[in-house]
């Protein structure tokens, strides 16, 4: 596969500049669940060097809206993933950690990346935090975002950060977030963003929390044409970046609902 063939249908959108950074960039995928269609993204725009986390297997649910097949069932998302990818572009540099980020090894992973893209469980508060934490004191940029309904709801954080999300779910500055509730938390978030959000979504978001506080399980229902959303964002941000080109920066969050864009 010659890779000047590959980007051939990018240029006019994407600079020759841009598409060789690009190429050199690592990008880490931290959670493959939602992540897997950003990957995917990420390969066809030709980003070649990937790393994948994830410690979660493929399950019959995921296929809704992720980037698996039913034969994919059972086998780990990073494996799935890496077979899928490599399948686009057979020259990718895919790396792959079959492991759950932790205050443990978060530090590690991120040093091998050049650009965060999360999407880790968010019932998972303390690899959430470990993660931004890695990212922060390694001065990595780092995207986050959240299937939002038939949309998406994302933050950009540069290298030099002007909040981190310690400031945003009002947790401690440092130490341990294991004895805080994601529930109590996420709830506060939610609320700062509730008038921008299509109601359907806050109204589903009130119900996981409800089922979280109670100490219940509770899959928060996530639909296809959000997850691409995430993927486009994520995917127009990453380009931007190669492009040094401005980005809203967190604490400005990214919001973009389909529902209202196609009601008017």
């Amino acid at each position: 596969m010659d890779y000047d063939s590959l980007v051939l249908r990018n240029a006019g959108y994407i600079s020759d500049h841009a598409q060789a950074r690009m190429r050199d960039t690592r990008v880490l995928i931290a959670g493959c669940g939602m992540g897997s269609v950003f990957a995917e993204t990420a390969v066809r725009l030709e980003y070649e060097k990937l790393v994948l986390v994830d410690h979660d297997v493929v399950d019959s649910h995921n296929l809704n809206r992720q980037n698996f097949t039913a034969a994919d069932v059972g086998v780990h998302k990073v494996d799935a993933l890496a077979k899928r990818l490599l399948g686009i572009n057979p020259s990718s540099e895919i790396t792959i950690i079959r492991e759950k980020i932790s205050i443990h090894n978060a530090d590690d992973i991120v040093s091998k990346s050049d650009l965060v893209f999360d999407t880790i469980d968010f019932l998972d508060l303390p690899g959430l935090v470990a993660l931004h934490d890695a990212c922060f004191t390694q001065n990595k940029k780092l995207l986050t975002a959240v299937n939002a309904g038939f949309g998406v709801a994302g933050l950009y954080f540069p290298e030099i950060k002007k909040c981190t999300i310690r400031d945003l779910f009002d947790l401690p500055q440092s130490g341990s977030v294991e004895g805080c509730s994601y529930g109590e938390k996420y709830a506060g978030f939610v609320q700062k963003i509730a008038h921008r959000l299509d109601p359907v979504v806050v109204e589903q978001f009130a119900k996981i929390l409800k089922f979280l506080s109670e100490g219940k399980p509770c899959p928060a229902p996530q639909v296809a044409p959000g997850i691409a959303c995430v993927a486009a964002l994520a995917g127009t941000i990453a380009v931007r970046i190669a492009e040094d080109q401005p980005i809203l920066e967190a604490p400005e969050m990214l919001i973009i609902s389909m529902t209202n864009l196609v009601c008017g």
